[in-house]
């Protein structure tokens, strides 16, 4: 007679990371949403900072750490934090920041979820905004009260590509002991470092041209280390945190950043040089243009460098707008996003700037004619030559 049957057990376990002795030549995804400590005593000395480490996902991840310290070495800051996306970034900023009772300043040239945000969002928790013309300096100075406590500006305004004096702006907020918060997505590192103007806090949507390939999601903080961990738990607070695929995609894209930025400025240059006299154009903005209103403060802060980003405006409006658009085709992809290795055309009336108020379109100068254009990487003769078939339909 045989013994009592045995019952099969399986065990689920994890595998422990292998040992090596050298390194990977590129970062390691890290996806894991929970670290593993030795003991409750080890997690605790972790989470209070005592032992480096990390803990749940969502408090930090390898990636996101790895790519902040990138951009915070390109801006010249102590450190730098990642949020979910670009607006992610921005409103761990504010909600940081502010509290019911607060003011801040806005410059009136911001993308329209950030002015929606300002306008619409953040009021319901009794924080009001006053926003002011991009450009000018004592519109900031008179709008800063006694409970203001930021100041938020694109460096290279969207879509019309305006330059704020940042300058001048950090004098003024440095005087009356206000936080100034850059969006420098435009100019990305290579063309401009706002923290040496004397801005506080830099942000970017990593989005764009820091990752490259419109293939993720990011946005990031670069400052001084006490506003960063604050914003670094603002963001773990309200679940902002990133991905970490997106945050090692973005690193991925940082290694070619320089290349992609100086071909994509190349191409910008002549783009806008052709465009300034095409029968079928009535107005292009690049700051590299003399014509541009920011042409000599873009040349005091930004030297040699014109940037990736114009915008022009067709005769004929919205009608002539949809003719170009189709007869730009794959060539020129029609596509609500910038920075990509491709050259990229948006229409703000029908895309970021489609909630703003007719009256205020027209104040700002946005037209239904107006097409802004983010310059990729082709070669700059096929690219003149698909615009100029594209126009000849317009």
């Amino acid at each position: 007679m045989s013994g009592p049957r045995r019952t099969r057990r399986f065990h689920v376990r994890r595998t422990r990371w292998p040992a090596s002795t050298t390194e990977p030549l590129v970062s390691p995804l890290v996806p894991a949403v929970a670290h593993i400590a030795e003991s409750a005593t080890h997690l605790n000395r972790v989470y209070e900072g005592k032992l480096g480490g990390y803990t749940y996902s969502r408090e930090g991840n390898p990636n996101a750490d790895v790519v902040a310290d990138r951009v915070a070495q390109l801006e010249g800051a102590e450190a730098g934090c990642v949020a979910s996306s670009g607006m992610g970034i921005i409103s761990a900023v504010l909600l940081s920041s502010l509290c019911h009772g607060d003011h801040w300043v806005a410059s009136d040239q911001l993308y329209g979820r950030t002015i929606r945000l300002a306008t619409q969002e953040l009021p319901r928790l009794g924080v009001r905004c006053t926003t002011v013309p991009a450009t000018e300096m004592g519109a900031y100075e008179a709008a800063i009260e006694s409970n203001t406590r930021l100041v938020l500006v694109e460096v290279v305004s969207n879509p019309l590509v305006r330059v704020v004096d940042v300058a001048a702006l950090a004098e003024i907020c440095t005087a009356r002991n206000v936080t100034l918060v850059v969006d420098n997505t435009f100019p990305t590192p290579v063309g401009f470092n706002p923290l040496a103007a004397g801005a506080t806090l830099v942000l970017h949507s990593a989005t764009k041209m820091l990752a490259g390939h419109s293939d993720c999601m990011a946005g990031i903080a670069v400052g001084p280390a006490p506003l960063i961990e604050r914003l670094r738990d603002s963001i773990a607070t309200w679940g902002m945190n990133p991905s970490p695929f997106d945050c090692w995609l973005v690193e991925r894209g940082l290694e070619t950043l320089r290349l992609r930025y100086e071909q994509a400025e190349r191409n910008a240059k002549a783009l806008a040089t052709m465009l300034s006299t095409h029968p079928a154009v009535s107005r292009v903005w690049y700051p590299g243009l003399e014509s541009h209103p920011d042409h000599r403060v873009a040349c005091r802060l930004f030297g040699d460098r014109t940037g990736t980003m114009l915008s022009f405006e067709l005769k004929g409006g919205r009608a002539a707008v949809d003719r170009f658009l189709q007869r730009a085709g794959q060539d020129l992809p029609f596509a609500p996003t910038l920075g990509d290795v491709c050259t990229l055309l948006t229409h703000p009336l029908s895309s970021s700037h489609r909630k703003l108020d007719p009256a205020e379109a027209e104040r700002l100068g946005i037209s239904e004619g107006l097409v802004r254009v983010s310059c990729g990487v082709e070669p700059t003769a096929e690219l003149l030559d698909a615009f100029e078939t594209a126009l000849r339909g317009a």
